[in-house]
């Protein structure tokens, strides 16, 4: 009787945390954070294509060396000058192996060749070992590659290439070999790390927590990393992370930021943009100049004397003629009141008909004159 009351009590608290939760209103959790030693690893490896359709590395010297190695590996002796490599590619392998994968289970894998290969359509990866950054194999890939593109080549030299037919991939071609050890299991609590480190945000997710599991469970390391203490029970730990990674925080304003992408021309305003009173004028000078150059054809006299005709002609005469305007456009003015906001400032700016150039002008005039309250980032 008392194993039964404990199970629904344990039940129903349960169910009256994810009432709780459901009630809230804001990001979840695990939208908002990344949990410290839960991650994904990379990995590498170099390997060969064989099957090619004449699209391979050819005379590569590195190709045929690996080919070379592959079939000496069956008791045959063969060298370099006895294979061709015409029907293989040398490729890197890459891969992403995601936490808690398991010894067994298969990963997707992408191929890229890195010699002279034209194409890797109708390829197959021979067995290649995938290693992580500490040298050790995880997992091995071998199998036939899907490409999405596909080129061709006339023997004039043209040629035409659809996406990128030099890369390819395997659904599940990776089994995995060595599992990465994860500290989750061990550890006394749970380090959670914001994607956008913020004080606030740092701060009300602990109060969320609290609230929820008492006092003392959650405390801010800093503005970006949060501890939480984990149940003593391993089993536990799964359910208990559930109801953590699912908590609604309502995230604090981010800072006030312009960002202007230099080479698209794209520019993002950021909600919390501000501007102190100032006065705007924007105009521009147009300076025109026209060259025309005007020729006079040569003349033809002709004096005749009483025995004598004499025929005279003059070169054709060419004149340069310059013509230079300038003028300038209506000068555009407005004028920014205290407590200006983002619609203010688009409105303004969009008012007087200004491109991508002119308004990052504006927004940089505006900040060395100390009236844009935000900060200026250009990628």
């Amino acid at each position: 009787m008392k194993f039964e009351k404990k199970v629904f009590l344990t039940i129903s608290l349960l169910t009256l945390i994810f009432s709780i939760i459901s009630q809230a209103k804001g990001d979840r959790l695990k939208d908002l954070v990344s949990f410290a030693g839960i991650r994904s690893n990379q990995l590498l490896g170099y390997g060969l294509v064989v099957g090619l359709d004449g699209t391979g590395d050819s005379a590569s010297n590195l190709t045929l060396q690996s080919m070379a190695s592959t079939v000496s590996q069956f008791g045959l002796k063969v060298g370099p000058a006895d294979i061709s490599a015409k029907n293989a590619a040398a490729v890197m392998v890459t891969a992403e192996l995601r936490p808690f994968t398991k010894v067994g289970q298969t990963i997707n894998v992408t191929v890229s060749s890195m010699g002279k290969a034209k194409s890797l359509r109708g390829g197959t990866l021979l067995m290649t070992p995938l290693k992580g950054a500490d040298g050790q194999v995880y997992a091995i890939a071998q199998g036939n590659l899907a490409v999405g593109g596909f080129g061709v080549e006339g023997k004039d030299g043209s040629s035409l290439s659809v996406n990128i037919p030099t890369v390819g991939s395997i659904a599940n071609g990776a089994t995995v070999e060595k599992m990465v050890e994860t500290p989750f299991i061990k550890n006394k609590n749970f380090v959670m790390n914001l994607h956008q480190g913020d004080f606030t945000t740092a701060n009300r997710i602990v109060e969320e927590i609290n609230k929820l599991f008492g006092p003392g469970v959650s405390r801010a390391l800093d503005g970006t990393s949060i501890s939480v203490n984990a149940p003593k029970d391993p089993s536990q730990k799964v359910s208990f992370m559930s109801l953590l990674e699912n908590i609604e925080v309502k995230p604090a304003s981010p800072v006030a930021r312009v960002v202007v992408n230099a080479r698209t021309g794209t520019v993002v305003i950021g909600g919390d943009v501000r501007v102190t009173p100032a006065a705007v004028s924007h105009g521009s000078l147009t300076v025109k100049v026209q060259e025309n150059t005007t020729t006079t054809p040569g003349q033809t006299t002709t004096t005749q004397n009483a025995n004598t005709t004499v025929t005279n002609t003059t070169d054709p005469v060419t004149n340069e003629d310059t013509e230079i305007t300038a003028g300038a456009e209506n000068v555009s003015a407005f004028v920014f009141d205290a407590g200006t906001t983002l619609s203010d400032i688009v409105d303004a700016i969009n008012a007087i008909g200004t491109n991508s150039a002119d308004l990052v002008a504006i927004l940089e005039a505006l900040r060395e004159a100390g009236a844009l309250r935000a900060q200026m980032i250009i990628i």
